[in-house]
């Protein structure tokens, strides 16, 4: 953990150097007719890979969302929404994260499970929340709109399989000590769900091994980007007898992530949608090319590597030319639903639950939806849109 705490605190340092030379786009604040509102239930956003929220002392320096663009959760905020921003843990798997956000939710301590911390090697409780929720209120009455970049996609779509149905053999393990998130029962808690540039079926960023750089950089580009790739690396920190099951870079291996949706219901009362983002374009030689105007260069190497990598992963999965378009660091493809799930193209005169609904793809790299890295994106407006929308729906 040390480790990925040095390595956000350095990617800190360096987009702080960035703030000076960003150029900020202005924005108009748009009008909200709250007249439309059928709900207003509380939006509990939760972040990606070695992301933080509003529980760890970074989020003040630099919020997550926003970046320096300036906090989103402040301006829906005094725009009539309820948002919060959770801080799971920023390289553990979707299991522990969404152990960590329901007690967080809760106000309880983290309860990993008997069977789960057994299995993978580690204590069965973390922090305590006692007194510190993150929310006032958490019922079937006070439900929640979910929303996940990057890998909190993973993390509220596994959180809401096991608030609807629990786990078998965690209450079987446990017997009367069970943590009430793997009872289940409380499918009724969750409003919607909102993934955001989530690798829902995995991401190629992984598979480097035999990737090609088409249009590799040269001169003071290449060595920024090797700079930027460092600082990035790997978030996956060895502790001791921890499994490398238990990472987010092992759900989001493409077999696994799956394997891991074959265990996710969509839940037929839940609103479903999904925002998949790409900054690289049709070459016309076979590979995805990068628009340099819309991606950081902190994701330009590895935008080209999985715009020209075509593969079959070990388990006999044929990654083939409809994963080559991404952000930066997933696929647009898997970004878009679980496959095998009901799913069609969002249409907001048809709204319909317990089907996925793909908003149109956003235009810009991975953390372009929350708020951009050295290229500030303002999507406030954005934001504001599709919670007024998800707030207009029929309960």
């Amino acid at each position: 953990m040390k480790k990925t705490i040095l390595r956000v605190i350095c990617l800190i340092l360096v987009l702080a150097i960035a703030f000076f030379i960003t150029q900020r786009i202005p924005r108009v604040d748009q009008s909200i007719d709250q007249s439309k509102w059928k709900t207003n239930y509380t939006y509990v956003f939760v972040h990606g890979l070695s992301g933080w929220g509003s529980y760890d002392k970074q989020y003040k320096l630099m919020p997550y969302w926003g970046m320096f663009g300036g906090d989103n959760m402040k301006y829906l905020n005094k725009q009539s929404f309820n948002c919060v921003a959770a801080s799971v843990s920023p390289t553990y798997s979707a299991w522990d994260r969404a152990c960590e956000l329901y007690a967080q939710l809760t106000g309880t301590r983290v309860d990993y499970g008997e069977v789960h911390s057994k299995e993978m090697g580690h204590d069965r409780y973390g922090e305590d929340y006692t007194g510190r929720a993150l929310i006032d209120n958490f019922s079937s009455k006070d439900k929640i709109n979910l929303v996940g970049h990057s890998f909190g996609g993973a993390t509220i779509r596994l959180f809401a399989e096991l608030m609807a149905n629990g786990n078998e053999e965690e209450i079987k393990a446990s017997g009367s000590d069970v943590s009430p998130l793997f009872k289940g029962g409380k499918a009724d808690w969750i409003y919607s769900i909102t993934t955001l540039a989530a690798p829902t079926n995995g991401t190629t960023a992984y598979y480097s091994e035999g990737a090609v750089d088409p249009e590799p950089a040269t001169g003071i580009n290449k060595k920024i980007e090797d700079s930027l790739a460092k600082a990035m690396g790997k978030a996956t920190d060895e502790e001791g007898t921890r499994s490398e099951k238990d990472y987010a870079s092992y759900d989001m291996l493409i077999d696994n992530a799956l394997k891991m949706n074959e265990k996710i219901e969509t839940l037929p009362n839940v609103y479903y949608f999904s925002i998949p983002c790409s900054s690289t374009k049709d070459s016309g030689k076979g590979y995805q090319s990068v628009d340099n105007d819309i991606t950081d260069m902190m994701f330009r190497r590895s935008a080209r590597l999985i715009g020209n990598h075509t593969f079959t992963t070990p388990g006999g999965y044929v990654v083939d030319d409809k994963w080559l378009e991404n952000d930066g660091l997933v696929n647009t493809y898997s970004a878009k639903a679980p496959f095998d799930t009901p799913q069609k193209d969002l249409d907001k005169n048809n709204i319909e639950k317990g089907v996925w609904q793909i908003f149109p793809t956003f235009k810009g790299d991975h953390m372009s939806i929350q708020g951009g890295l050295f290229k500030t994106v303002d999507v406030k407006n954005y934001y504001v849109d599709f919670m007024c929308m998800i707030n207009e729906l029929d309960k």
